[in-house]
């Protein structure tokens, strides 16, 4: 498996209206834009950084994922996502060694990216993701 670079960091949050200000208007990262993940239940917003981008993600339904998050741990980092050059390959290569995946097979993510993501308990607890564009 090869790692490229840190293609994102997700940072759930109540609001990624009300969010955006801090990461555009304060730190002065340019605003990408949003897109709604309807499968995932979650609004995302981008801001990238270099070849990396801060991902917020609000939760679009009471019963998703990141709505979950934030009512267990509150708002803030929700995973980090490791950019790789073979996502197939490398979820292959974390089977064989053991790795305890939430993703058997890549799933499609925000901006038509291949996502899959690594079980916490594989990682001290840690959510990490694999991103293939």
């Amino acid at each position: 498996m090869k790692v490229l670079h840190i293609d994102h960091i997700g940072v759930a949050v109540n609001s990624n209206q009300e969010s955006k200000t801090f990461w555009s208007d304060i730190l002065g990262l340019p605003f990408e834009g949003e897109e709604t993940v309807t499968e995932q239940k979650v609004k995302t917003a981008f801001f990238p950084v270099d070849k990396s981008e801060v991902e917020l993600l609000e939760s679009t339904a009471e019963d998703g994922p990141i709505a979950k998050f934030i009512e267990k741990k509150g708002q803030g980092v929700h995973h980090i996502a490791f950019r790789v050059d073979d996502i197939e390959g490398a979820l292959a290569e974390l089977r064989e060694k053991g790795v305890k995946l939430i993703d058997e097979k890549p799933r499609i993510g925000a901006g038509g990216a291949k996502i899959a993501f690594i079980h916490p308990k594989a990682t001290g607890g840690v959510l990490v993701e694999l991103s293939e564009r």
